[in-house]
């Protein structure tokens, strides 16, 4: 992965990389760069035992989403978001991060779903057991982190925004509405 062409106000090691991030919050929209170690993946880190309980991200443009329509966005050199409230979280297109499952694995499939997150409406793929619904798996999984592929974000609240298209998104599962969608 490449490092932003943003600057970054802080030196970068040897072991280190810069990953361009997107993560949403109950009220905001925040793009910038993390700091990770060479070996994560930018896509999965926040459902990995590294995720830390604070993320910075530098050279961050913050984007309120508020109810009366209107969006701000607002710049930072870095800003600090507890891990608590993202509610979901992707790389940057075209940034991406290689599939973290394999695709000849079998009894899975890739089930259409849409999720509704806060002011966020997120259509996309959920990967299951063949023997499982949407239903069984919202029953029976409590991860924090539920990862969707081939997503497509809206706003709500401000459509002007558009369509943000993604190859992977996690979404916080504790605050998320399942849908099934047709295919």
């Amino acid at each position: 992965m490449a490092q932003s062409q943003d600057k970054l106000p802080v030196p970068i090691s040897n072991d280190e990389k810069s990953v361009p991030v997107m993560a949403y919050t109950a009220t905001s929209i925040c793009r910038g760069d993390v700091i990770l170690k060479e070996k994560l993946r930018g896509s999965t880190w926040l459902r990995t035992n590294a995720a830390p309980d604070n993320v910075c991200i530098y050279n961050a443009r913050v984007l309120n989403v508020i109810s009366n329509g209107t969006a701000k966005q607002l710049l930072f050199p870095e800003i600090h978001i507890l891990t608590a409230q993202i509610n979901m979280f992707h790389l940057v297109p075209p940034t991406r991060d290689p599939l973290d499952y394999d695709v000849n694995e079998p009894n899975r499939k890739m089930e259409p779903v849409s999720i509704l997150c806060d002011t966020f409406r997120i259509d996309g793929l959920i990967r299951i057991s063949n023997q499982a619904s949407l239903a069984k798996y919202v029953e029976i999984t409590h991860e924090i982190f539920t990862s969707l592929y081939d997503a497509e974000i809206s706003c709500l609240l401000l459509p002007a925004l558009g369509i943000i298209k993604v190859p992977y998104v996690i979404v916080r599962q504790s605050i998320s509405m399942f849908a099934t969608r047709p295919v």
